[in-house]
């Protein structure tokens, strides 16, 4: 029998949780914030599911990822379609025939790629050297002037011509009438929440929980005191950036009651344009099909930040000189820290889709069981 540590009771941190007691080891669980389930944490009200940080569908083509977590909880055949709001005008999301529809009249898909790449021809063939070239090479300058450029400002912090063209790599471009967001085979949302998926990961007699304590109030303790250690944090700050802070970007969120049954007519609605301050409004009670108090809604409008220490860090930037940072601390781990493992999007620096964490959660326990 090992004694783990798991520092952060997110998604990661609670399916390691989970597979290393069913195999008879004890776990000791700690979790800064006041809760367990980190971002993807939800909480009733009014009847309604509320995401606290953020709107979190669950996508996956990875049948194995599917079949895990539905041992947890049911989910419904909620459908990704997001709406784009630019100063009133209303767009389908991704840009499919409606989208193109809508912004030129097209009606045939012909008509639609003709429209794409008379827009693209203004690069004259020239190798995209930033954020809004790339853009236009894929899509054109009426959709990204309408519905890529300010959004991409807002969530980034910058202009578009001083971010590098590698962070759009592809753009979805459909020539159907489909408003499905995502291509994945498996799509939806827990009936009663996420909290709950976390809560029977964490429900097994060998894992003990303890929320609102910090690891860094007692790291040498803690470190001293476990067999291993899965660390969910930021590796830069588990090394006191040594090597020199990670870039991340941060959210805030403002979350209101409201005294009507329906706001918006939709789950999300990106708002495009560059005045908006805010990148969308998230209308919780449209995740599960008119569950919730009649005449009461919630809406949560979600504002991008610049991160700095003391910050809840969200997004990783991955680009060229953070990446290469990363792998710094990497080696520094596997010199300095050989009891500790390090895993999540902030261990182990990478975004991650909530699909993507338990898988990456399941090949760090076959590595750390080799069952």
């Amino acid at each position: 029998m090992t004694k783990y540590l798991v520092v952060g009771a997110g998604l990661f941190g609670a399916t390691f949780a989970y597979e290393a007691a069913k195999r008879g080891n004890e776990v000791h669980v700690i979790e800064k914030r006041d809760h367990i389930a980190g971002n993807i944490y939800t909480k009733e009200v009014h009847g309604i599911q509320v995401h606290q940080y953020g709107a979190h569908i669950f996508h996956t083509s990875n049948k194995e990822v599917w079949n895990y977590v539905n041992q947890f909880a049911e989910f419904n055949r909620y459908t990704n379609s997001p709406i784009a709001n630019y100063n009133g005008e209303i767009y389908n999301m991704p840009f499919n025939m409606n989208t193109f529809n809508k912004l030129w009249g097209v009606v045939t898909p012909k008509e639609a790629l003709d429209k794409i790449n008379e827009q693209r021809a203004v690069l004259n063939g020239k190798k995209p050297e930033n954020l809004e070239e790339q853009a236009i090479s894929l899509v054109g300058t009426d959709i990204y002037q309408k519905l890529v450029k300010g959004y991409t400002e807002k969530q980034w912090g910058r202009k578009a011509t001083e971010l590098p063209a590698f962070i759009i790599r592809r753009l979805p471009v459909r020539l159907t009438y489909d408003n499905n967001y995502f291509n994945d085979d498996y799509q939806g949302i827990p009936v009663g929440g996420y909290t709950q998926i976390v809560e029977k990961m964490l429900a097994d007699d060998k894992i003990t929980v303890e929320t609102g304590v910090d690891f860094f109030d007692k790291k040498d303790e803690y470190l001293k005191n476990y067999d291993k250690v899965l660390f969910t944090g930021m590796i830069d700050q588990f090394f006191d950036y040594k090597l020199g802070e990670l870039e991340y970007r941060s959210l805030r969120f403002e979350t209101e009651e409201l005294d009507v049954d329906n706001y918006q007519g939709n789950a999300v609605v990106n708002y495009t344009d560059a005045e908006t301050p805010y990148t969308r409004v998230i209308e919780h009670k449209h995740f599960e099909f008119g569950k919730g108090d009649k005449d009461k809604t919630v809406i949560t409008r979600e504002y991008p930040a610049d991160w700095k220490r003391g910050d809840e860090p969200y997004y990783p930037v991955n680009d060229k000189r953070n990446n290469s940072l990363y792998k710094e601390y990497q080696n520094l781990a596997s010199k300095e820290a050989g009891n500790v493992i390090f895993g999540g999007r902030l261990g182990q620096y990478r975004y991650y889709n909530m699909d993507q964490v338990i898988a990456a959660a399941l090949v760090t326990v076959k590595e750390e069981f080799a069952d």
